[in-house]
């Protein structure tokens, strides 16, 4: 382990934390690397080849598989799933000679309890709502509805998914948990 203050978090021999603001119960894996003044929650597990940056915020139980990409500007609320190859950008207009830091990066917002399917990528300044689903290989270019289901690039709303992650039926109650919800401005909420 290299400077991961918490006597609670596991770091492989071959992985890289340099945060000492990491929750307790919280591994990081082979190979991945977590930058000084990243913001990792207790219970997150940081698998293979992952990166995260140093504006990056993760909350408690975020899962980050294999080879995902959190860079500067990028919250993920507690209870995501940011599936393998995940990649978030924090830069609209990128160019190599303008090195942009702090302020000038964009960020993104990803809500309690979102999915983000193998191989997403999600465009900067857009929000993921709770409990969203994006499927894999989505192109996240504006903000997603809470408990939507999207899927395409761009990606786009195919239905609605329950907190459990089972499709919600047309009433919009869960054939799984049997939990209802009801339409809001920003998606849907149970209740």
């Amino acid at each position: 382990m290299t400077d991961a203050a918490t006597s609670g978090v596991r770091v492989h021999p071959q992985g890289l934390c340099e945060s000492s603001d990491v929750g307790d119960g919280t591994r990081v894996w082979a190979f991945a690397h977590v930058l000084p003044g990243a913001r990792i929650g207790r219970d997150c597990n940081i698998c293979d080849g992952a990166f995260v940056e140093s504006r990056a915020v993760l909350g408690d139980n975020v899962t980050v598989k294999n080879g995902t990409l959190v860079f500067d500007g990028v919250t993920c609320e507690d209870d995501v799933f940011l599936g393998p190859n995940v990649l978030f950008t924090n830069d609209l207009r990128p160019r190599a000679h303008i090195k942009k830091t702090g302020d000038a990066l964009e960020t993104t917002l990803v809500r309690r309890g979102a999915t983000l399917g193998a191989g997403t990528v999600v465009v900067c300044g857009t929000e993921i709502g709770e409990h969203a689903f994006a499927a894999a290989g989505s192109v996240i270019t504006r903000s997603v509805p809470a408990h939507a289901f999207v899927a395409g690039n761009p990606a786009v709303v195919k239905g609605w998914v329950c907190a459990c992650g089972a499709r919600l039926s047309d009433d919009l109650s869960c054939p799984e948990c049997g939990s209802r919800h009801e339409q809001t401005p920003d998606g849907l909420k149970a209740v």
